[in-house]
């Protein structure tokens, strides 16, 4: 994408557009389904989704993947016990979608294409419209991904909230 046609996209998007797509009904089912998915495997997750960057982090040339990792370290992500947090990043402006896995569960335990599949589901379902199901299959295909890869059984302390947060 060219930075200019970025620029437009960041200018021209409004929280109130992440809002009308991602209304409070959607925020709630997310919400239900990270808790529902937890129980599943011993990992944690956390959906971030942000309508547009600040002009001077397009103007850097800021990618999706790169602001996914501050906020992973923002919402403090990586102290979880047994460093198996995963945050589910969307940049709205930009239909980027972006997973950022702690240690525990990143590298050689999980490969990336494992992330990737699940990015392009989520991807496709936004291009569609369709931003529940998508958010939804996103959260899924994690806790998939999560219970072939992180054993056990959650400890019963939840670490990170279950709530997506709108940044």
């Amino acid at each position: 994408m060219s930075t200019l046609k970025r620029i437009w996209r960041h200018y021209s998007t409004g929280r109130w557009h992440v809002r009308q797509r991602i209304p409070a009904s959607t925020q709630r089912a997310v919400e239900q389904a990270v808790r529902d998915c937890e129980r599943l495997h011993s990992g944690e997750i956390r959906v971030a989704i942000e309508a547009t960057l600040p002009m001077p982090a397009i103007l850097a040339g800021l990618s999706a993947r790169e602001r996914a990792v501050e906020v992973f370290s923002q919402l403090r992500i990586w102290d979880t016990e047994q460093r198996n947090g995963v945050l589910i990043y969307l940049l709205y402006a930009d239909r980027a979608v972006e997973i950022v896995a702690d240690r525990g569960v990143s590298g050689e335990r999980v490969a990336q294409h494992e992330w990737d599949t699940v990015c392009r589901a989520m991807q496709a379902e936004f291009r569609a419209g369709h931003f529940e199901p998508g958010l939804l299959a996103g959260v899924q295909g994690v806790a998939d991904v999560l219970a072939r890869h992180t054993p056990g059984v959650r400890s019963g302390r939840n670490e990170l909230p279950d709530a997506p947060i709108l940044l």
